[in-house]
This record gives structure tokens, C-alpha cells and sequence, in this order.
């Protein structure tokens, strides 16, 4: 008889039946067997079991409406506060509708099988099945821009300060109407997690922003530091002994924006670095378009955004966001203790001298 293959050593799949005392735990180890529910369930063992190490900064990007339907609050807060991320990029979008739950004002199921002329003339607005009051619109834009004229606002600025300030506006609107943390902007400013937005013109925030410089307010982004800040952490990351982690919720420019780190470091900067040490994205784009949002880990070591040795603790996960996203914070939470919170924006002068002092080094090669 010819020996069995070795790719039949694996287990076999053979789950006990789902019952009501089965653990969410349970749940994805016994059942998510085959096809993107097992690349669910190794993504969340990649996270719990080996990203969540002490010695690993982990990077988040958000793209999607997911703040409008809930996740900041369900799955995002909770991520922060155990420690389990360190700095993220957003679209400026999730971050205008974040900020919505954090002054006061709500958002309500809907449905898509809506007349959208109707919604238009009663004055609500959708996002697929999501319903708002327009109203929520005008006053979320009023907050911002009454925000900006403070002094503290008068001047050029990363993305990561301007959000960590507004964030402090917002909690303590928070307090005030004693709701408690539902904004991810207020949490990241408690918890001293940077936030950046790679396109901040893209959004109701930059569009307050231009409106509010027409009548002569001096607040700018200033996107070459937001370039360098992120780049300054992961290198802060690997000069200090440890290891750096992307976990990619969709893809788009906020996906770029947290790949592009290594390459910014080596290939422009000139430092001698090898790329993210762990990727996992969640995704619905195809590959074979060569749109980025489907860009796989493959090619993305191909541009140095990926160390090569890290290809086997590389995952993605073909399925929406709002499907994945809940069920791998609740498996983290249930299988890894909280860590210790980084506060990188508070350490980013210090992380921007080493990058300039690693940059100068490489030009005098």
C-alpha cells in the first residue's frame, strides 16, 4: 500500500454539531472548516495567538461605512481599550459619522427597498440600510466648524493631531450628556492612539475645513507628516526589538496608507528595512481587476511592503467587513488578555528624530 499523502495529515473535518451551550470560541475553531469561514478563523488565531504578542505594534486601516453601522462602538472601542491597536487610518467619512454618536445625535436601522425620492423630501438620508435625519448632517458640521475656530486649531497640523484634539472636544460633549463612550474619536484620545486619514479633503471634516479657511481660519493638513509619522512608527517598532502587524478592514487609500509605510522607509528614505511582519485583510474586492483593495500579500511583497519570510502570517479573508469584524474582536477578547496601551501619539516627536536621524545616516552611504 502507497504511503498517504502528507497533505492528508492534516485534521479532518469532522465538527460536532452546533448546539446552545457552544462558545463563540468553539464556534469558529470546530466549525469555520473550509473556504473564507476558515480563513475567518485563521485570521483570528493569527490574532489572538501570535499578533497580540507584547513586542507586536499593530496597525488598523478603516474603510467602509462601519462607524455608521455601529461597529465603532461594538468592535472598535473594545479593541482599543484592551490594547489590541496601537494606531489606525480611516477614511474621514468614519470619522464624521463617528462623531455623530459622541454629540448626541443618532442614526437608525433602515432598509434599501426605499424610495430614495421620498427619503429626499421627508428629509432623511441613507447609507444602503441606514437611515438619518439630515439634521444630523447640519449639526455634526456645525460642531467641527465651531470646533476649528478654537486657537489650539490655528496652524498646520498632522491628521493624527487634528483628530486626537477633536477627539478631546468630543469626549467631553460625551460627558456632558452623560452617554458614555460611543465615539472611537473620543476613545483613541483617552487611550492615546494616533488616527490619520490618508485623503482628509475626501470627507464632510475636510470640506468643513475648506469652508472654514474661505473665511480665513489657518487650520491645514500638513500630509507630508502624516507620511512621515507612520512611517516613523514602524520603524519604531522594529528598532525597538519588536515587530509590526497591518490588519485591514477593506481596502482603498487607507490600505495604501498603512502598506506604504515600508516602502516610504526603504525605497525612499533609503533605511534598510524588510516590511510588515503580519497582514490580514478583510475584503470583497477580486484580485484579477488590479484594483488595490484586492491586492493581494504576494504582490505587496513585491513592492517591500511585506517582508517576504512573513508570507505564511499573511491572510485575507474574502467577506464584508461587518460580517468579519464582530466575530474576530469577540474571538480576540474571549482568547487573549488586554495589553498594555502603547500611547504612541504621545511618543510621535521622539519616533520622528530617529527616522530623520536613520534618513540622514542612508544619504550619507
Amino acid at each position: 500500500m502507497p504511503q498517504p499523502s502528507q497533505l492528508l495529515r492534516a485534521p479532518k473535518i469532522e465538527p460536532k454539531p452546533i448546539g446552545p451551550s457552544m462558545s463563540l470560541t468553539e464556534l469558529v475553531d470546530r466549525t469555520f472548516l473550509a473556504y473564507n469561514a476558515a480563513r475567518l478563523r485563521e485570521a483570528c488565531q493569527l490574532f489572538a495567538r501570535k499578533i497580540l504578542d507584547d513586542d507586536v505594534t499593530v496597525g488598523m486601516s478603516l474603510t467602509g461605512a462601519l462607524t455608521p453601522a455601529g461597529l465603532g462602538m461594538a468592535a472598535l472601542i473594545p479593541l482599543i481599550e484592551l490594547g489590541f491597536v496601537d494606531w489606525m487610518v480611516s477614511t474621514g467619512a468614519n470619522l464624521y459619522h463617528d462623531t455623530h454618536f459622541g454629540i448626541g445625535l443618532t442614526m437608525h436601522q433602515g432598509t434599501p427597498f426605499v424610495d430614495d425620492v421620498a427619503l429626499r423630501r421627508e428629509g432623511v438620508v441613507r447609507i444602503y440600510d441606514i437611515f438619518f435625519d439630515y439634521k444630523v448632517l447640519l449639526e455634526t458640521d456645525a460642531f467641527y466648524r465651531k470646533t476649528m475656530e478654537a486657537p489650539e486649531f490655528q496652524r498646520s497640523m498632522s491628521t493624527s493631531e487634528f483628530h486626537y484634539r477633536v477627539g478631546a472636544y468630543v469626549r467631553e460633549r460625551e460627558k456632558l450628556l452623560g452617554l458614555g463612550r460611543l465615539s472611537l474619536l473620543g476613545v483613541a484620545h483617552e487611550y492615546g492612539v494616533p488616527i490619520y486619514t490618508s485623503s482628509p479633503g475626501d470627507s464632510s471634516i475636510g470640506m468643513n475645513v475648506a469652508a472654514k479657511a474661505l473665511a480665513g481660519n489657518k487650520l491645514a493638513f500638513d500630509v507630508s507628516l502624516d507620511v512621515n509619522e507612520t512611517a516613523a512608527i514602524v520603524l519604531d517598532a522594529k528598532r525597538s526589538g519588536g515587530r509590526s502587524a497591518v490588519v485591514m478592514l477593506g481596502g482603498g487609500s487607507p490600505k495604501n496608507f498603512v502598506l506604504q509605510t515600508e516602502p516610504q522607509i526603504q525605497e525612499v528614505l533609503g533605511i534598510d528595512e524588510k516590511g510588515h511582519d503580519f497582514y490580514v485583510q478583510f475584503t470583497d474586492a477580486r484580485p484579477d481587476t488590479g484594483g488595490l483593495s484586492g491586492a493581494t500579500p504576494g504582490e505587496a511583497v513585491s513592492w517591500g511592503k511585506v517582508d517576504p519570510d512573513a508570507l505564511p502570517s499573511t491572510i485575507v479573508c474574502y467577506l464584508d467587513t461587518t460580517v468579519a469584524l464582530p466575530v474576530f474582536t469577540a474571538y480576540a477578547a474571549a482568547n487573549h488578555q488586554p495589553r498594555r496601551h502603547k500611547r504612541l501619539y504621545d511618543r510621535r516627536a521622539q519616533m520622528l528624530e530617529v527616522l530623520q536621524a536613520e534618513h540622514r545616516r542612508a544619504l550619507e552611504r
